[in-house]
């Protein structure tokens, strides 16, 4: 594994296999869609194993593929079954819209695919319509019972929260409550910030912090006689990153909440993130990147091996609040 140079372990990988999408929401990605670049400028799928297999060797073990969509990729299921047999890689995961998933589950779960995280902001439909652009809640519904079907463990419900969206969160959280989905409340971020969209271009006012948000749901759940969030310890859904689990007494599944801002987890990061086009990030918040792309194509696996130790040895010590990055989340990778 690797050790930065603040002393964390950083054995995560977040691998962006392509920045295109079959949605269009408004805080990810303009409607037009990123700017179209030439094949060659993306990593194959023969590339991004090939990294794989290095970083494994350098002590990475845990992978998750993103987008963009990553089930519009070409070829992912074969790439996940690549990276599954990887020797060194202990868990591969996905983090999804879920909208192709009863199409994929099956072959994926069969590749070797443990857990998928599906991103969805919103349960009223016309809303969801609104903030992708165009997509159809009621494709993310199957895709999250297909999750289930096919053992996926954990199925994780990503959602950011917005201040302006009015969204229903306890209904967000109700759902952890019948069946062992991980609600997951993520404080919103300001990461390509200038793409706006629709007049919801990120500002501090849209953040809702994560414990005014369970103050909320706590006054919520009570006023319907759920009761009060207990917080977990021990019995929490397995997972590679820095979210405060808590249950509804008797419930099947878990909430969940990620504090990116107002109570930053960078003391604990252990991830490197990789473009689709093969730039390495050594921080979301950061628009500092490290070239393994070349290196790949040079065949010299050393300095592969170099640029992910370089990669590491920039991770800053916390993001500082720094306010928008230069890329769309798209172009980074979820």
């Amino acid at each position: 594994m690797g050790i930065d140079q603040h002393g964390r372990t950083i054995d995560y990988l977040r691998i962006s296999v392509t920045d295109r999408c079959n949605l269009r929401c408004l805080y990810c990605m303009p409607e037009e869609g990123v700017a179209w670049k030439p094949h060659d400028a993306m990593l194959s799928l023969e590339e991004i194993l090939h990294f794989v297999e290095i970083a494994a060797g350098e002590g990475f073990s845990r992978i998750r593929l993103t987008g963009g969509e990553p089930l519009v990729r070409l070829g992912i299921v074969d790439l996940v079954r690549n990276i599954a047999q990887t020797p060194g890689i202990e868990r591969v995961a996905m983090t999804t819209n879920a909208i192709l998933l009863p199409d994929f589950a099956d072959s994926l779960r069969e590749a070797g695919l443990d857990r998928v995280n599906i991103s969805l902001d919103t349960l009223d439909p016309k809303q969801f319509t609104h903030i992708t652009r165009w997509g159809r809640i009621e494709d993310v519904f199957a895709g999250i019972e297909a999750a289930l079907r096919v053992g996926f463990d954990p199925v994780k419900i990503n959602s950011v929260v917005v201040r302006s969206l009015h969204q229903d969160l306890l209904a967000f959280a109700k759902l952890s409550l019948d069946r062992p989905l991980h609600v997951r409340f993520i404080e919103y971020m300001p990461v390509g910030a200038s793409c706006g969209g629709d007049g919801l271009g990120w500002t501090a006012d849209d953040t809702i912090p994560n414990e005014e948000l369970i103050e909320l749901l706590n006054q919520q759940a009570e006023a319907e006689g759920l009761g009060k969030l207990l917080p977990l310890n021990d019995r929490r859904p397995e997972g590679w990153g820095p979210a405060r689990y808590y249950e509804f007494a008797g419930a099947q599944g878990t909430v969940g909440f990620i504090s990116a801002l107002s109570r930053h987890f960078c003391g604990e990061c252990n991830r490197l993130r990789m473009t689709a086009e093969g730039q390495l990030r050594p921080c979301l918040f950061s628009d500092d990147e490290y070239d393994v792309r070349a290196a790949l194509r040079s065949g010299d696996d050393a300095a592969v091996r170099a640029a992910l130790h370089v990669a590491l040895g920039a991770k800053p010590d916390e993001h500082h609040n720094r306010v928008g990055t230069d890329r769309l989340m798209s172009q980074i990778g979820g």
